[in-house]
């Protein structure tokens, strides 16, 4: 993540807080939950990605070939 991107995150998950929880965290906080989340689930995000985008690219490259014949 950019620092940008970073601080953002960091803003929504303490309004998160603030908002459904009715807890009040501190910047730090934000950005330990957010590393966390980062390293703990982002691989299975990641690999969702990878696999949808196989999907879509496959079916294209299928449509494309279905154009040749």
């Amino acid at each position: 993540l950019s620092r940008e991107q970073k601080k953002q995150a960091v803003q929504d998950i303490r309004e998160y807080f603030a908002c459904e929880r009715d807890e009040q965290i501190g910047d730090l906080a934000g950005e330990i939950i957010l590393d966390f989340i980062i390293e703990k689930i982002g691989p299975y995000i990641y690999n969702q990605a990878v696999m949808d985008i196989q999907k879509y690219m496959n079916e294209k490259i299928d449509d494309m070939y279905g154009f040749m014949v």
